[in-house]
Formats: structure tokens, C-alpha cells, sequence
């Protein structure tokens, strides 16, 4: 085969894959070779890598920048600016050392392991609080929403909390920042999704200025007076820090707690397993991220130079994706890597990505989707699908960086237990 019929073997794979099920063209794409040009749904043209390790080796390399401000001020294709816009665009994973370096020292002071620690026993208490409101409004009996009523809410709570949201905020907020997250397809879904983006935007301006007045014990408080000898945030890089740390740490973390129980579900053996044994559970979801991780492909970088992957040579200029998902299921690193196996040892996978750019909320999520899956599997135990399985379709399918289910309708089962 040519490697002009290669390229068109793989554009037609990409352009044709099945959004709810992508796995079995990731497997098609890595055959064909480990870096292929794409065209994605904008029209622009990317350099997508998708075997495991040119992948890693491609999340390590600095020539790949995710400067964003330097990419919208060149001359080449490579990205649009999004809502809410540049102005909000300059966080850790939107710029190259040494601003990430700083910027992500600074933020990091607020956002401790001790912290995060602290925190299990409170994101319990949500858990709890959340089963007991599905089992009360909807009866054990009847079909749930769990991403609405349990996945979405349980982490949203939790950053809201860190960050120092009120209460009586945090449905408005909510809503506004769903808006803003969902995909928009239409002149009019577009136009929501402006406002709610403007809503979002005077939101996080109020939020900021009622914390310079009246400091907390929160997240926002501590980015405000952050230092580092003369170094702090300005105030682009706290709103976007801000901004980024609300999306990544709900939105990311509903997704795992989503598709993780699917898979479950989807394997009533497991899912005992892990019912029968909690101590189970932290390696189960090492392998879950792994299988079907809520962030699918990395967030946006572009060459500053020429870069060789493989056999292919990355021209400078070009916007370039790291398939994570596809480099989790390359079955060169992980044996039988289409099967999941909750208790693999082959643990490292790249679904929190690698480098510099590790996120660095993956020990929030670890344990948010530990007391999560946990309690839900303790309290319900007769928890199932309300409906067909090939019924369930994932939101962001049509998108890049998320994965995640639009609804997930079940049925609890009796509970168990009171927490």
C-alpha cells in the first residue's frame, strides 16, 4: 500500500468512526501507523498520533506548544479562539514554560494533596446526600437520570465548594455553565451558548472581587493571594485558572463516573467483584480511566518546529492531537488492551496525560470516583439500566477533548443500607 493510500485509508477511518463507540477505528488507525493527518469538524487540519508510545513521547515534547495567544497570533489555521475567548485562555494548559512553570507552582501552593485529602470524608457526605434525594424523589423502582441527579452534581458540589461558590449560586451557575459546555450545532444553540458564556464570565468577575473583599477558607481566596517571592497570578491568569479548574474539575470527573458505570454494568461479574471487595476499587478505576477515559484526546498543541513521530514528519505550524484513548487501547503496551480488567497490573496509562502537563487534579478525580462508585455500589444494590444499552449516546461525541454520557437512565434497585 502506498503511503498516499494510506493517508486516504485513514482520513476516510476518521472521518467515518462510530462517535459512541470509537475503539475499533482507534485499532484501524493504529494498523495503518501511529501519526496520521485528520481534518476535524471546523475544517481545520491536525496531525492525530494514536499509538502509545509516540503518544507519550509526543505529551513530553516541548516542541509541540500549547501556547494559545501564539497560535491565534500566527499566521497558520491551527485553532479558533472559543468561548469565552481568549481573555480566559491563559492558564496552565494554554501556555509553554516558563509561564506554565509559574503558573502552575503558584496554583499548586492552593491545591495540596493535603487539601485534597481532607476532602474524602465531605465529598461522602455529598455522595450520601445525593442517593438519598434520587431514592426519595424518584422511588427505588423508578428510572433515574444518574448523570443529572448523581455524576454531574457529586464533583460540581465538590469544586464549588473548594472554590468558594454559594450555595444559593450554584443552580444558576450550574445551568449557565452547561450551556456554555454543550456542544452547539445551530445559528441559535451557537447564540445560548454566547450569553451563557457571558453569564459565566460576570459570574467569575463577581466571584473574584466579593473574595478581595471578604477572604475565605477557599480555592479562589488562596489564588488571589498566591505568591511566589515577586510572582502572582494576574488577573487574566486567575480568571482563566479559575475557569479551567471549574471545567476540568466537574465536567472531566461526571464523564469517568458516567462511562465508568456503563462499563460496569456492562460486566455484572465486576461489578460484583468491586461490590464484594471496595479495596478493589482504586485500581478498578485506574483501569476505567484507562478504558474509556473521560478526556479521549489531549488538549490543544501545535509545532513550533518540524517534529518527527514515527515515520512521519509533523511540519511546523501544524495543530497536532495526542489520541489518549487510542494509545490506552494500543495492544503493543497493554495486553488484551480491548478488555477491561479491573484489576490489571499494567496500571500506567495516559488518560490524565504525561510531562508537565499531568493534570494536576488527577488525585480530585481518583477519589471522587472512588467514594463515588463505591457508595453507589454499596447503597444499590439491585442498581441497572433503565433502558437498552445501545440506546445511550454520548454528548460529547461530536467533540474532541470530552467524553461523556448524555444521560444515563437506571433504575436504583432497593437501597441497601442508610449512609
Amino acid at each position: 500500500m502506498s503511503s498516499r493510500d494510506t493517508a486516504r485509508d485513514a482520513l476516510a477511518i476518521w472521518n467515518a468512526k462510530d462517535r459512541d463507540n470509537p475503539v475499533p477505528a482507534f485499532a484501524a488507525l493504529r494498523a495503518l501507523g501511529a501519526v496520521h493527518r485528520v481534518v476535524l469538524d471546523d475544517g481545520v487540519e491536525a496531525w492525530c498520533i494514536v499509538r502509545h508510545d509516540e503518544a507519550k513521547a509526543a505529551l513530553g515534547d516541548a516542541r509541540l506548544s500549547k501556547d494559545m495567544h501564539a497560535a491565534l497570533s500566527s499566521n497558520g489555521n491551527v485553532v479558533s479562539e472559543g468561548l469565552p475567548g481568549p481573555a480566559f485562555a491563559r492558564h496552565m494548559l494554554a501556555v509553554d514554560p516558563p509561564d506554565h512553570t509559574r503558573l502552575r507552582r503558584l496554583v499548586a501552593k492552593a491545591f495540596t494533596n493535603t487539601r485534597v485529602d481532607a476532602l474524602r470524608s465531605r465529598v461522602q457526605d455529598i455522595a450520601n446526600q445525593l442517593v438519598d434525594e434520587m431514592l426519595e424523589v424518584d422511588g427505588s423502582q423508578q428510572p433515574v437520570d444518574l448523570v443529572a441527579a448523581y455524576a454531574l452534581p457529586l464533583p460540581f458540589t465538590v469544586i464549588c465548594e473548594l472554590l468558594g461558590v454559594a450555595t444559593s449560586d450554584r443552580a444558576r451557575f450550574g445551568r449557565e455553565l452547561r450551556l456554555l459546555l454543550t456542544p452547539a450545532d445551530t445559528p441559535a444553540a451557537n447564540e445560548r451558548a454566547r450569553q451563557a458564556s457571558d453569564a459565566v464570565v460576570d459570574f467569575l468577575g463577581t466571584l473574584v472581587e466579593a473574595k478581595r473583599t471578604a477572604p475565605g477558607d477557599d480555592l479562589v481566596s488562596d489564588l488571589i493571594s498566591a505568591r511566589d517571592g515577586d510572582d502572582q497570578l494576574t488577573e487574566q491568569e486567575l480568571l482563566s485558572t479559575i475557569f479551567q479548574l471549574i471545567v476540568a474539575g466537574h465536567d472531566t470527573t461526571a464523564s469517568l463516573l458516567g462511562n465508568g458505570l456503563v462499563a460496569l454494568l456492562d460486566r455484572p461479574a465486576d461489578l460484583e467483584a468491586l461490590r464484594a471487595d471496595p479495596a478493589l476499587m482504586p485500581r478498578a478505576i485506574e483501569e476505567l480511566l484507562r478504558f474509556d477515559a473521560p478526556v479521549p484526546h489531549s488538549t490543544f498543541r501545535y509545532a513550533t518546529s518540524p517534529v518527527d513521530i514515527g515515520d512521519v514528519t509533523i511540519p511546523a505550524g501544524a495543530q497536532v492531537i495526542v489520541s489518549l484513548a487510542a494509545a490506552n487501547h494500543d495492544e503493543s503496551r497493554y495486553h488484551d488492551a480491548d478488555a477491561l480488567v479491573i484489576d490489571r497490573s499494567e496500571s500506567q496509562h495516559l488518560a490524565f496525560g504525561h510531562g508537565i502537563h499531568f493534570c494536576l487534579g488527577a488525585r480530585l478525580a481518583r477519589m471522587e470516583a472512588d467514594v463515588g462508585i463505591t457508595t453507589l455500589l454499596r447503597r444499590c444494590p439491585e442498581l441497572r439500566l433503565a433502558v437498552p444499552r445501545d440506546s445511550l449516546e454520548w454528548s460529547h461525541g461530536d467533540g474532541l477533548v470530552l467524553r461523556g454520557l448524555s444521560e444515563l437512565p437506571v433504575v436504583l434497585g432497593v437501597s441497601a443500607e442508610s449512609p
